[in-house]
C-alpha cells in the first residue's frame, strides 16, 4: 500500500528540486527517501527504480523547458524568435541546473514515445527553423547545431569557464546573430 502523502508526482517534483540543489547525478532513491522520512522500499510503490525516476525527472524538465521556450517565441519570427528561444533556453539551464542536466540524458525511445513534452519540443523547434525555409534533412542538422551551440555556451557559463574580459552578454548576443546568419544562409542538402 502506498504511504500516505506520497505520490509519483510529489516524488518526481522533489527529485527535480534535489537535482537543482545537489546535482542530477546525486538524485538517488535513498536521498529522496530521506527527504520524505521513509525507507527506500516505500518509493517503489510510485516508481520502478532509479532509471524510472530519472526518466520522469527528465520528462518533467523537458516539459518545463519547452513551455518557457514556447511562451517566449509565441508571435515572433526569424531572428526575434531565435533570440527568444535561445534566451529562454539559457535562462532555464542556468536557473535549474539539475533539471537541465536531466534533459541531456539519453532516454529509452519506448519511454518517451507519445510524450507531450517531446512532441511539443519538436513542434516548437521545427516551427522556428521552418521560418528559415529549412526542410529535412536540413532541419535535423540545424536542430543539432542549435542544441550544440546553446548547450555548449550554457555548460561553459555554468562552470565559469569564460575567463576572457569580453562581456558575456555581448558574446551571447553575437552568437545568436551568427546563428541567425547561418540559418538564413543555410547550405541546402543536395
Amino acid at each position: 500500500m502506498p504511504r500516505a502523502g506520497l505520490s509519483t508526482d510529489r516524488l518526481v517534483s522533489a527529485a527535480a528540486d534535489l537535482a537543482d540543489e545537489a546535482g542530477f547525478d546525486r538524485v538517488t532513491l535513498s536521498a529522496l527517501a530521506r527527504r520524505f522520512g521513509v525507507k527506500d522500499a516505500s518509493l517503489y510503490a510510485h516508481v520502478r527504480g532509479l532509471d524510472d525516476l530519472r526518466t520522469r525527472v527528465a520528462l518533467l524538465a523537458a516539459g518545463e523547458l519547452i513551455d518557457r521556450i514556447a511562451e517566449a517565441v509565441d508571435g515572433r519570427t526569424g531572428k526575434d524568435a531565435l533570440a527568444a528561444f535561445a534566451c529562454a533556453y539559457r535562462a532555464y539551464a542556468l536557473t535549474h541546473p539539475g533539471r537541465y542536466a536531466a534533459t541531456q540524458i539519453r532516454l529509452d525511445p519506448s519511454r518517451i514515445a507519445g510524450s507531450p513534452a517531446v512532441r511539443r519540443t519538436a513542434e516548437v523547434t521545427y516551427g522556428l527553423l521552418r521560418d528559415y525555409g529549412l526542410q529535412e534533412p536540413d532541419l535535423t542538422d540545424a536542430v543539432r547545431l542549435l542544441r550544440s551551440a546553446f548547450h555548449g555556451f550554457c555548460a561553459l557559463e555554468a562552470t565559469g569557464s569564460f575567463a576572457a574580459p569580453r562581456d558575456l552578454e555581448a558574446s551571447w548576443n553575437q552568437a545568436i546573430e551568427a546563428l541567425h546568419i547561418t540559418l538564413t544562409n543555410w547550405p541546402r542538402a543536395s
